[in-house]
């Protein structure tokens, strides 16, 4: 490897590192308090039992939590040890990463202050997430998690610096359970950006079909956090379609090389399999619908 590439790899995984770090952070902080201070009781109330209305309530729950594509991974993670089943635990983590105020003003900011685009994306991430989870809910019936997280009860009765410490336990041990692989996807997105042209994608995506495939597989493989990735879509405006741009814009903020590791190493592969295989088919038909602006 030539100094000039080494350099470049350093560079790009270093950044991939600080963008989605602060989101990791603020969401094994999230994780710690959910552990330590909601109770079963408290998600009972906000996650019916109901299939389709726990999908819906969670879709719209993930809208709230201006957390990455990683970041969501944990809090996920941490609401199913709480009770909350897999296919609504799905949907907010398919949602938060996309439809939250962060992104959508990015989005907005962008494309030139329209929120045109914004609301593509809002809207097609919402609907992906919403039938992903409802398909999921059917197909699988217990948790996919690889390790079984213990199922405590919030501290109650107790003094607030036991809590806090609490607190803190549970996020340490959180970050350093996503953190390794967040190291390792980072590693691997800055390898292929590094090594492999995008020049060779783009010559390939201008068929009406093809577009949408070679940036979703382009977000994919850049693995940018998604309160950014706007402004590098925004940057193909002059040689893709919107369909292929909200393509981009929505599957990479639900998909891409470090989350992937991530999931991973949270789920079991054949779950994570069919939830990249469902994302990935809805976010390509649901592009081919969105008229050219």
């Amino acid at each position: 490897m030539s100094s000039q590439l080494f350099l470049q790899f350093n560079t790009i995984f270093i950044s991939i590192l600080i963008e989605s770090l602060p989101f990791i952070m603020l969401a094994v902080i999230i994780s710690g308090l959910i552990q330590v201070f909601v109770t079963d009781e408290m998600l009972a109330k906000v996650i019916p039992k109901n299939r389709f209305l726990s999908v819906l309530s969670a879709t719209s729950l993930g809208a709230i939590f201006p957390a990455c594509e990683c970041g969501i991974i944990p809090i996920a993670r941490r609401l199913m040890a709480k009770g909350v089943p897999l296919h609504a635990a799905v949907a907010f983590m398919l949602t938060g990463p996309v439809i939250n105020p962060v992104v959508l003003f990015s989005t907005y900011v962008a494309f030139g202050n329209s929120w045109k685009m914004a609301l593509y994306r809002g809207g097609l991430s919402f609907m992906v997430a919403l039938l992903v989870g409802f398909i999921l809910s059917f197909q699988f019936k217990d948790s996919q998690l690889k390790h079984m997280l213990t199922r405590q009860v919030p501290i109650r009765n107790v003094a607030k610096s036991k809590k806090i410490l609490s607190t803190l336990k549970h996020m340490i041990d959180e970050f350093f359970t996503v953190g390794k692989y967040l190291i390792l996807g980072a590693l691997v997105a800055a390898a292929v950006q590094t090594f492999m042209k995008t020049s060779t994608l783009t010559a390939i995506g201008h068929g009406e079909y093809s577009s949408s495939l070679v940036m979703m597989g382009l977000a994919y493989i850049l693995s940018l956090c998604s309160s950014a990735d706007a402004f590098i879509a925004a940057s193909f405006r002059s040689t893709f379609s919107t369909g292929a741009l909200i393509a981009f814009l929505v599957f990479g903020a639900k998909f891409d090389i470090k989350n992937t590791l991530m999931m991973l190493g949270v789920f079991k592969t054949k779950f994570v399999f069919f939830l990249f295989m469902y994302t990935a088919i809805l976010v390509f038909l649901g592009s081919l619908l969105i008229p050219n602006l």
